[in-house]
């Protein structure tokens, strides 16, 4: 199998931004749809309190992680706009320093993650009925963790360079494989919630052997060779100086939704598997964003390096109206159908009304919630990560935080806590729209 690099800087730009997204929103399709394996498994074949510990650690999993993914975000960018200008000797460069901090980064995230999850578990509040369920599957998950940290580095690679499409190979493997290995372990052989992580760590270490397997044989510019990987100096720093706010952007994002969780956990069981059950069925919305996001952040990484300010503009604006549309018409369905769509994880009424009313709320603001997202992928493309890093600090986590604090304090209504990601994901959306119509943001440079 060989790479199927892409220049996006000549050509139709509908057809670069589509052939390339739509691969990766395949791909975030069987994610989601591996990922809802475990909840539906669990929820079904295990017991409520083991789905409401399974739905209780995504946030937690995503605020450990975030910080380190952001390195790699920070360096499909320089390989992007390397790859744009046609200096293939910084893109090798650049491909060899972003796996070694690869490396780096699965051994730091075991350790933490593994070490500390008991203590972040209990300053969640996480009920004591639960605690232990959720603690197993999140340090199972914990061990295997580089497999997963190795996956998202190789796809990144090919991704800056224009290759969606093997990644997408490599997790059709993948999320096959999760979904019998969910059955196999859970049904088979009775291993309850700590089959389901089994389940995933393996199935990621899959996807990540053959990405690596790829970028180790092909004849490409970003052909991996292990004598060459290592910290290059120059490239360590732009990595960082455009990783390292996107990776705090994500932490950031990912502590107030540990506090939402938090927040969650106060009303019991029934809230968390209710919260746990939507967000994963609200997950299939994040697709299409996801998708044209990374999409955009490509693209505007190469046409900047090739110093085509026009293209950038349309693609933004393009890619940007598409994800709003596309998100908006996922949050309409859901909004249609999410009661039947709750009887998949659960039968418990209570659990289906909690995770209906939450869709009711937020099911109108998914335009939003892409914007933002969108809008975030133009401007790490165009260098300027520190910008969205900014505005989701401010607006995502401590308004989000302060809504949900001030707001419990007045009214105990877990609607309040429902409440708070379409108003954020709103207000983020305006100070970006006025951001890009106000700022030169295609100036080149660090921020």
């Amino acid at each position: 199998m060989a790479t199927q690099t892409r220049l996006m800087t000549t050509g139709s730009i509908k057809k670069h931004l589509i052939c390339f997204a739509f691969p990766i929103f395949l791909g975030g399709l069987l994610q989601q749809l591996y990922q809802t394996t475990d909840s539906v498994v669990v929820g079904n074949f295990v017991s409520t309190q083991a789905l409401a510990a399974i739905s209780s650690v995504g946030s937690l999993t995503m605020l450990i992680i975030g910080l380190f993914q952001g390195l790699s975000v920070g360096a499909g960018v320089v390989i992007s706009t390397a790859f744009g200008e046609g200096n293939y000797d910084s893109v090798t460069k650049a491909v060899h320093t972003t796996v070694a901090l690869g490396i780096i980064n699965s051994i730091l995230l075991t350790i933490i993650g593994y070490t500390f999850t008991p203590t972040i578990l209990m300053w969640m509040k996480t009920p004591p009925e639960v605690f232990s369920d959720a603690q197993a599957y999140i340090q199972i998950f914990f061990l295997g963790i580089s497999s997963l940290i190795m996956y998202n580095t190789a796809s990144g690679i090919l991704q800056a360079v224009g290759d969606s499409k093997n990644p997408l190979y490599f997790l059709i493997i993948s999320a096959l494989l999760n979904i019998v290995l969910d059955l196999v372990f859970v049904l088979g052989f009775g291993m309850g919630i700590e089959g389901t992580a089994y389940a995933t760590i393996i199935a990621q270490s899959i996807s990540a052997i053959l990405s690596f397997r790829l970028l180790f044989r092909t004849k490409d510019v970003i052909r991996v060779r292990i004598k060459d990987v290592r910290i290059y100096r120059g490239y360590f720093g732009k990595t960082v100086r455009l990783g390292i706010p996107s990776g705090i952007q994500n932490s950031v994002t990912s502590f107030a939704n540990v506090i939402v969780q938090s927040s969650i956990n106060l009303f019991g069981p029934a809230a968390m598997a209710a919260h746990g059950s939507y967000n994963r069925i609200q997950g299939f919305a994040f697709i299409p964003i996801t998708a044209f996001a990374l999409a955009i952040t490509t693209f505007t990484g190469q046409n900047l390096g090739a110093r085509q300010r026009d293209r950038v503009r349309e693609g933004a604006r393009f890619g940007i109206i598409f994800a709003m549309a596309l998100a908006q018409l996922v949050g309409l369905s859901l909004m249609l159908f999410g009661g039947q769509v709750m009887t998949i994880f659960t039968r418990d009424s209570e659990i289906i009304r909690l995770g209906v009313q939450k869709g009711s709320i937020a099911g109108w603001f998914f335009w939003a919630l892409a914007l933002s997202h969108t809008m975030t992928g133009v401007l790490r493309g165009a260098g300027k990560s520190i910008v969205p890093m900014t505005v989701m600090l401010s607006i995502w986590c401590v308004l989000r935080i302060i809504f949900i604090k001030v707001g419990l304090a007045l009214f105990f209504d877990i609607r309040v806590v429902f409440w708070a990601h379409p108003v954020t994901w709103t207000i983020s959306s305006t100070i970006f729209i006025i951001y890009y119509f106000t700022a030169d943001w295609m100036e080149r440079g660090d921020d």
